[in-house]
């Protein structure tokens, strides 16, 4: 193994388009990786090596075809792929073969990358947890729902990966491996293939090693070349130093990586202001929870109603609690969500991004269960853009970041930001 599989996939992607590299020697070292680490780690529920370097020797023969030209990439098994099963964390589907890829992931396809297989998602991009350990601690869980596209990039499996969020299953996974996550303003990418939990909630997003790789993944789904980050860009951001109304669920080494950071982003020459959300955002961690799981019962009516018995305790209990959501109850939590969804103008008036927690604290021991995902779920709910930074490593070695949150439809703005502020923080490695 030549250590390819560790180059970023901005530089990759330079040395590909330069011929300084091909992509069947990229691959290579990443299907190296995972034949060396996959048995620990468990990443990953399909893999596809024979075809993936098919099509890696294809490219190199081609030429370059787009902005992932020759990159490995991991698809979450919550997205449907045509030549791959699409088992969505369940039982139920454990031999679903779609006929088609999702929108996204052909559109990755076109783009020049190349697809080494399926990772474990949660049941349903739920709460109930596959095998998937956290490469930098295996007796830790590496979050969800997106467990094996966070812990394959963090492990050097691939460069990207696709991940989704109807609350923080892109940015709890990334928090705990110590990757960076990007979940784009609600409706950049698109959706269709992926199954569906939460019509109004569910996100389409990416996983890397840095913000200027997440930027090229989503520029390329979602065909906004806009989003590409110039290195020589030297604009530095208005943070707000957002708490949020959880943060006396914090515990101490979040508050200290929180606070340091804005410390060190002031010192580093951005305006740092604390900024306290509108009292109405109080509520809204408890609109997100009945909203979600109200959206998921209805979603998954099919398998409540015919396999029940396949379900989960985990799932069957979400299922049960959304179902209990009275119309009235969930009438009333997207009106909180409008009105919070009308103030997020002035509250970004004066901020370019706002700074907040991640997660609670360090992933958690054991893999029984993936976290909680308090921290993200007003963010998901606001449909604003958010991305996570890994920034320092907590009192059991595990890593602590950041989320760096933009106004809706403002993600160029936002990775911008989080990569100054990635540059600046130093990150977990």
């Amino acid at each position: 193994m030549s250590g390819l599989n560790r180059l970023s996939a901005t530089a990759a992607a330079r040395k590909l388009a330069a011929r300084e590299i091909t992509a069947e020697a990229l691959l290579a070292d990443c299907l190296e990786r995972i034949a060396e680490r996959e048995s620990a780690v468990r990443a990953w529920t399909f893999l596809d090596t024979d075809g993936a370097m098919r099509r890696a020797r294809a490219l190199d023969a081609q030429g370059a075809t787009g902005l992932l030209h020759g990159l490995p990439i991991a698809v979450k098994d919550l997205f449907d792929t045509f030549d791959m099963p699409s088992s969505y964390g369940s039982p139920i589907y454990a031999n679903h073969r779609p006929a088609w890829d999702a929108a996204c992931v052909a559109v990755a396809r076109a783009a020049g990358a190349i697809v080494v297989g399926k990772t474990v998602t949660t049941e349903f991009a739920t709460f109930h947890p596959g095998p998937t350990r956290n490469p930098r601690n295996l007796q830790h869980t590496p979050g969800g729902s997106s467990s094996g596209s966070a812990a394959a990039v963090a492990d050097w499996m691939v460069p990207l990966a696709f991940g989704s969020q109807t609350a923080g299953s892109i940015v709890r996974p990334a928090a705990y491996c110590g990757v960076v996550g990007y979940k784009p303003t609600f409706g950049t990418v698109a959706r269709v293939g992926v199954k569906m939990i939460s019509d109004t909630l569910d996100t389409v997003g990416a996983l890397a090693r840095n913000v200027s790789d997440v930027a090229l993944f989503v520029a390329a789904l979602a065909d906004r070349h806009e989003l590409l980050i110039d290195q020589s860009t030297t604009d530095v951001p208005r943070i707000g130093l957002c708490r949020t109304y959880e943060w006396n669920r914090a515990q101490p080494e979040t508050i200290a990586v929180v606070e340091d950071a804005g410390k060190r982003l002031s010192a580093a020459g951005a305006s740092v202001r604390d900024v306290v959300l509108p009292p109405p955002f109080a509520g809204l961690a408890e609109a997100q929870t009945s909203i979600m799981v109200s959206e998921v019962a209805k979603s998954l009516a099919y398998e409540n109603l015919v396999h029940r018995k396949d379900l989960s305790a985990d799932m069957t209990k979400m299922i049960d609690a959304g179902l209990a959501v009275s119309p009235q109850q969930y009438d009333a939590a997207r009106s909180l969500t409008r009105t919070c969804r009308a103030m997020l103008p002035e509250v970004f008036s004066e901020f370019d991004v706002l700074l907040a927690p991640s997660t609670a604290g360090e992933a958690p021991t054991g893999i029984a269960a993936t976290g909680d995902p308090l921290f993200n779920r007003i963010w998901t709910l606001l449909h604003v853009p958010v991305v996570h930074v890994p920034v320092a490593r907590g009192p059991h070695g595990l890593p602590v970041g950041v989320t760096v949150a933009g106004a809706v439809g403002a993600d160029r703005a936002t990775l911008r930001a989080a990569d100054w502020i990635h540059a600046r923080l130093g990150g977990s490695e």
